[in-house]
């Protein structure tokens, strides 16, 4: 009986694995995980055509907003201050976007749709770090979600910069 629980359960969490896909992270992960607070991981997303895009997941299973806690709701917003005073630091952003888009999920049958958020800082001028030159040419309206990847040793540096100046 308890094997049978067990494999119900993996297979659930397969399952809602599987379905934590995005457009927007590009991949079938979140991204590389930076930090994380008591209800929320910090991911730095696959993509990084802005610069030092994140990824801000739920722990738990979520489906809707509406089904937040409210010391959820206070630990993202603290959260929020700490992402934007970080990267302001760092890379001095002109503004930050913050999206919770659910609608890729829904492409699939039997969606498992899961509380996320992407931080997409935006630059009004270039930014280049470690060589590269990141530049945004749709500031000033809405973030696509065309990939950039970065060679590993930059997106482990930039991993660490994030970490080093983010007071959570």
């Amino acid at each position: 009986m308890d094997k049978n629980i067990n494999k119900s359960m993996k297979s659930k969490m397969n399952l809602f694995e599987k379905s934590r896909t995005c457009e927007y992270s590009m991949d079938t992960s979140y991204g590389d995980l930076i930090a994380e607070t008591k209800y929320w991981k910090i991911f730095l997303a696959p993509s990084q055509r802005y610069l030092g895009t994140c990824v801000v997941s739920l722990k738990r299973d979520c489906e809707d907003l509406k089904d937040l806690i409210i010391e959820e709701w206070i630990d993202f917003g603290n959260l929020v201050e700490a992402m934007e005073l970080a990267n302001r630091k760092i890379f001095n952003a002109d503004l930050f976007n913050w999206s919770c888009l659910k609608n890729s999920v829904f492409r699939k049958n039997n969606p498992l749709p899961h509380i996320h958020w992407h931080f997409i800082p935006r630059y009004k001028n270039p930014v280049i770090f470690e060589g590269l030159e990141f530049v945004d040419p749709d500031f000033g309206y809405f973030a696509r979600a065309i990939p950039r990847n970065i060679p590993e040793n930059v997106r482990k540096k930039l991993i660490k910069l994030i970490r080093d100046n983010l007071i959570l």
